[in-house]
């Protein structure tokens, strides 16, 4: 036995071993329950609630459209196909070819149309000329009898004076046929000058006609090209020729045989795009010209684009697709042009008809209904408690309220009810 020890230090020893075991038990045990706890409250999604500018917005949706657009069509020219076609999608300026047509049919037809005005040309300018020397060899002839029907009256007047009545009846005859002989030329003149213009008249409306047709060829060859008649995007429709259902249908394609004067396609101005949205009737005396908006575009998430309300219509329309229903339609300017934009592109329009400054705004799914009355789960010291709050406006995903402090977090499921759960 040491010099020591005791009878009683040992059970002493004993117990207060046993107590540190205990406490160091107890300990680990409420650490392990406060850890559990705080990974169960953890577990629970939370939002911060915001203190900033609440916009109270009208949520609607639609596409993007462009007020101003030309249209593209062929020309008034038969058996039309394409030869080349510019890349669909691609912006062009005015002025830029977008399109041509085969031509060649059109130049040789032209070809021969020229060769047979060269030749009607020829034959009119013959014609013409033989009509002047006819004309000439009249007007000899004509001299001619007219020096001797002049003759043969000087002839009368001398053969009477010099033997008598005899010898002047003889000569009187010579007169009259000499007469006779004048009056036979100035019709036979008349009879070659109607003939004449008869046949020049002819051949002039022959060189025309080939004149004309040479100005359409020549019209029509300058038609096969096509120029953009304005900026923007070039857009062209679908060929439905020779399908059997829309969804056949394919878009123009170099070879593809098109009509005349028919709707090829657009070029809608991009600097004119505004957003054509549904506005539902309960919403239509919130919403006026002139009030501020933002447009969200499907294929844009991370966009808002800021905007402006330019019409609203006064009366419901009647809508194409099904089910068929009224409703009204408002559009949206937007403030400043944004490049990726393009016409029929589906999206969403936050309009702004009021605001409310410095207020507390907070997720919708935060709010909760106890007592028929709203509530909140904000979350304090690693606990939640329930507040009562007074929505003052409320959007689609986001309500304004008094009742939270700002940024305070609250959850976004209802607590109370899957405490009970467990």
């Amino acid at each position: 036995m040491s010099a020591g020890w005791t009878p009683k230090a040992g059970p002493i020893r004993a117990w207060a071993v046993r107590l540190a075991i205990l406490a160091l038990v107890a300990g680990a045990g409420m650490g392990l329950y406060r850890i559990r706890s705080a990974q169960a409250r953890a577990a629970y999604p939370n939002a911060p609630a915001k203190q900033a500018e609440f916009r109270v917005l009208v949520r609607c949706r639609g596409s993007v459209r462009a007020r101003r657009s030309a249209g593209i069509y062929t020309p008034m020219v038969p058996n039309l196909r394409i030869s080349w076609i510019a890349p669909p999608g691609s912006t062009v300026a005015a002025g830029d070819v977008i399109l041509k047509f085969d031509s060649s049919t059109a130049e040789q037809q032209l070809m021969q149309q020229q060769a047979q005005l060269k030749s009607a040309q020829a034959s009119l300018d013959q014609a013409v000329a033989q009509a002047q020397i006819t004309a000439q060899q009249d007007e000899s002839a004509l001299a001619d009898a007219k020096f001797t029907l002049e003759t043969a009256g000087y002839t009368v007047q001398v053969q009477q004076l010099q033997y008598g009545d005899i010898a002047g009846k003889k000569a009187q005859q010579d007169l009259e046929v000499a007469q006779a002989k004048e009056k036979l030329q100035e019709a036979s003149i008349a009879l070659h000058e109607a003939s004449n213009a008869s046949h020049i008249a002819s051949l002039t409306r022959q060189r025309d006609k080939l004149q004309a047709d040479v100005d359409l060829s020549t019209s029509r060859i300058a038609q096969m090209v096509l120029k953009a008649p304005g900026d923007g995007l070039l857009l062209f429709n679908m060929n439905y020729a020779g399908v059997f259902t829309t969804a056949d249908a394919k878009p123009y394609k170099v070879g593809d045989n098109v009509g005349s004067n028919m709707a090829l396609g657009s070029i809608p101005d991009l600097n004119s795009l505004e957003m054509n949205v549904k506005l539902e009737e309960a919403d239509r005396g919130r919403v006026v010209a002139g009030q501020d908006a933002f447009i969200r575009i499907d294929a844009l998430p991370e966009a808002s684009i800021a905007a402006k309300v330019s019409q609203v219509t006064a009366l419901a329309e009647m809508t194409m697709e099904y089910p068929y229903n009224r409703s009204f339609r408002a559009s949206a300017e937007l403030v400043h042009p944004d490049p990726r934009l393009r016409p029929d592109m589906n999206g969403g329009l936050d309009v702004v008809v009021s605001r409310i400054p410095n207020a507390i705004s907070i997720p919708s799914k935060a709010v909760f209904t106890r007592d028929g009355k709203p509530v909140v789960y904000i979350a304090e010291r690693g606990r939640y408690r329930a507040a009562g709050v007074t929505i003052e406006a409320r959007n689609p995903d986001e309500v304004a309220v008094t009742g939270v402090p700002a940024g305070a977090s609250v959850a976004l499921v209802d607590v109370a009810a899957e405490e009970l759960k467990k």
